[in-house]
Parts: C-alpha cells; sequence; structure tokens
C-alpha cells in the first residue's frame, strides 16, 4: 500500500509540475502589467541561482558532516576534478539555450500546443540514445516514434476561420514559436543523452551534477543577458518587470527538474505517461477556458490523441519470461 501511495503522489507531482510550469509561464509572458515585461533572459540566469543554492542545501544535508565535510566534497568533487567539471559545460550551454527557447515558444504557441509539440523531445532522445548510446528500439518504439511524429503534424494544421490579416499574424507568430520549441526539442535531446552519458561513468550524486551545471548555466545565462538584452538591462535594471507570477515561474523552472529527479524513482514508465497525458488535457482546457488563447479544432484533437497514445506505447517495456524480454 505504502509503495502505491508514493506512485500516486509521484504521478501527482509529475502532473501538478508539468502543467503548472508551463500554464504560468504562457501566463506570465501574455497578461501585460504596469511598466515594461520581464525580461525571460534574467529570468533564466535567476532560476539558475536558485537551483545551485538548493542544491547546496541538498548536499550540505546529505553529508551530515557540518560545514567542514561539505567543503571538503566540494573541493573533492568539483575543484579538484577540473576535466569531469568541464564536461558538464556542453550539457549545461544547451539546457540554457534550451530554458531561453522555451520562453520563447510560449510567447507565441498556446500552452495546448507547445505541450502536444514538445513531446518531440522523446524523438529527439531516441535518435540520439541510437547515435551515442548505442541503444536498439524495439518495433512498437519505432511505430509509436512514427505516431507521433504524425500527431505533431496535425496539431500543427492552423483553423479556417480568421481574417486574412489576423491569420497572417498568427501563422507568423507561430512560426516562430514552432522554430523555438523544435530548437528546444533538440537541445533537449542532446543534453539529456550526453548528461547520462557523463552520468554512467561518475559516482558524484545528481545534486552535485546539478551545482555543476548551474555554475555553468549562470555564467551562459549571463552571456546571453548581456548580449541580447544589455541595453534593456541599463536603462530599467536587471529585475525589470519581476511581480510576483515572474517568481513562481523562476521557483518552478529551478525546482521543477529537481522534484522530478527526486520523484523519479517511484513513477514507472506507465505513470509517467499517464502524467505526460493528463498534463496535455489540463493544458488545453485552461489554455481554452482560463487563458483564451485556444481554440481547438479537429486536427489539434486527432493529432493530440495520437500524440498521447504515441507516449504510452513508447514507455511501454517488453514483457520478461525467463529472463528474456518478449516483444510487445
Amino acid at each position: 500500500m505504502g509503495s502505491n501511495r508514493l506512485k500516486y503522489l509521484s504521478l501527482g507531482i509529475l502532473i501538478l509540475q508539468t502543467t503548472s510550469a508551463v500554464l504560468a509561464m504562457r501566463y506570465s509572458r501574455t497578461v501585460k502589467g504596469d511598466g515594461p515585461r520581464y525580461l525571460s533572459s534574467t529570468a533564466v540566469v535567476m532560476s539558475e541561482v536558485m537551483k545551485i543554492v538548493a542544491c547546496v542545501i541538498l548536499v550540505y544535508l546529505q553529508q551530515g558532516s557540518g560545514i567542514p565535510g561539505f567543503v571538503t566534497t566540494i573541493e573533492a568533487e568539483i575543484i579538484n576534478k577540473p576535466i569531469e567539471t568541464l564536461k558538464l559545460a556542453i550539457p549545461s550551454g544547451l539546457y540554457t539555450i534550451q530554458n531561453n527557447l522555451l520562453f520563447i515558444a510560449l510567447s507565441n504557441l498556446d500552452a495546448a500546443t507547445y505541450q502536444v509539440t514538445y513531446q518531440l523531445k522523446i524523438l529527439t532522445t531516441a535518435m540520439f540514445s541510437v547515435l551515442m548510446l548505442g541503444k536498439k528500439l524495439n518495433t512498437l518504439k519505432w511505430v509509436s516514434l512514427v505516431m507521433l511524429m504524425a500527431g505533431v503534424a496535425l496539431v500543427q494544421m492552423p483553423a479556417e476561420d480568421s481574417s486574412t490579416e489576423e491569420k497572417s499574424l498568427s501563422t507568423t507568430s507561430q512560426v516562430v514559436g514552432l522554430i523555438a520549441v523544435l530548437s528546444a526539442c533538440f537541445s533537449s535531446g542532446f543534453a539529456g543523452v550526453y548528461f547520462e552519458k557523463i552520468l554512467k561513468g561518475t559516482k558524484q550524486s545528481i545534486w552535485l551534477r546539478n551545482i555543476q551545471l548551474g555554475v555553468f548555466g549562470t555564467l551562459f545565462g549571463l552571456l546571453g543577458v548581456f548580449w541580447y538584452d544589455g541595453e534593456a538591462v541599463k536603462t530599467n535594471g536587471f529585475l525589470q518587470g519581476y511581480n510576483n507570477m515572474t517568481w513562481v515561474v523562476i521557483s518552478l523552472q529551478a525546482f521543477g527538474g529537481l522534484v522530478i529527479a527526486a520523484v523519479i524513482k517511484y513513477a514507472d514508465n506507465i505513470l509517467k505517461g499517464f502524467a505526460t497525458s493528463l498534463s496535455i488535457i489540463l493544458s488545453t482546457v485552461v489554455s481554452y477556458y482560463w487563458l483564451n488563447d485556444f481554440v481547438p479544432t479537429i486536427y489539434f484533437f486527432i493529432g493530440a490523441s495520437f500524440v498521447i497514445a504515441a507516449t504510452f506505447l513508447y514507455s511501454r517495456e517488453p514483457k520478461v519470461i525467463s529472463g528474456k524480454p518478449i516483444p510487445v
């Protein structure tokens, strides 16, 4: 009973985090407040700083030997292993790019379309796993990936009830959002597989690795701030436009990945598929009834159904009889 409770608690947390992060970001980028809008590049930096602080606390508590033990651990595992630490610069840079791209995507796409399209990261992760880790996919997984691509393509089919001018503006915005989310999918896939490859060759805790990722992410993020938004920062400050919703978005970005890392061991692949599917449904409902930025079409419903089915199929593992996997 205790194990089942942990599984369903994990399911609830996964759904809540996945859905709330997307909806909060979309809301924060579309609702106009007083003064300038917050800069997404600075929000990415602040989320990295929050993540570092959280992981430092977790490592400190995990050591249980006070400040001297914590300092010794950081020195031994990070400072004295510069080559191992530098390896994290590549996935960290890609994650920083990805986080900025997600802000662009949700500034131009409604939450429902974004949620469905972003599931293409399953395809990119599978592709890079085959190329970089030598993984082999069974027939069912290949079928699910084809369904996934078909579903995302259907979701992008435009509605036919808007004026020519509105349709042009909407199409332009959607193309920008689509390019951003597709780029984020490739970045996510490569960075995730690269990070997995590094983790397999190390005994460091996930929290230590996240400190390293966060440090590099902060440096790369600051470069992005001053490269793209340097003038705006000089004029109105680093935290311009920040409000309570901005801090909610930053917190969800910072702690979301850590929460998922903590609960993922209790959630099997089927539960993760449920979480993804329910998150898509919730995002669709909220986009339509609350954000009022989305009108579903028949193409969207068919495409979303394909994506949800593909997610379940891909997460299924072959049955094992007498130690040998049986294809499903």
